[in-house]
């Protein structure tokens, strides 16, 4: 019971909503009335993260490529039909956003704000398609949802 609760909530929230995983699944496994240690939340919440930040991030790439052949695509279908091509907006508010990330700040910033706050899969693709070309970026991801979740189970065992 425990390990399916622990995969369950821990493991597959750790892949989309990682902020709110260690909560989730410290407040499951209480809820539940199980005996579990917050190195099992941090394990599986962790592990939920890099494989799903890995599998996003290394494939990046594909996905773009797929987006914009889908685009292009329906514009395509939209002019043969006779109907106007809707135009994607090139520079969104969010696009100079993470712009501006990168030039003040840097790398560090949207390698570690970006899994956290986009979610992980969004995360992981924005930091390989703005910053991928450093060799740096994919360790700091790793370290950064590492060090995040070092410190939510820290606040979990302080809140006992």
């Amino acid at each position: 019971m425990k390990i399916s609760i622990l995969i369950s909530v821990g493991y597959f929230l750790g892949t989309f909503k990682f902020m709110f995983a260690h909560w989730a699944t410290y407040a499951a496994l209480s809820q539940a009335d199980l005996e579990y240690s917050i190195i099992e939340i941090f394990i599986w919440v962790t592990a939920g993260a890099w494989s799903c930040m890995s599998l996003f991030y290394f494939s990046s790439d594909w996905l773009m490529k797929r987006a914009k052949r889908k685009r292009l695509e329906e514009r395509e279908r939209a002019i043969t039909e006779g109907r106007e091509p809707i135009q994607k907006k090139n520079f969104t508010k969010t696009n100079k956003f993470i712009v501006w990330v990168k030039l003040k700040i840097g790398v560090y910033a949207l390698t570690f704000l970006g899994p956290l706050f986009l979610s992980i899969p969004l995360g992981a693709i924005v930091c390989a398609k703005f910053v991928g070309d450093k060799n740096i970026t994919f360790p700091l991801m790793l370290l950064s949802t590492g060090l995040y979740s070092a410190l939510q189970c820290s606040l979990i065992y302080l809140s006992l």
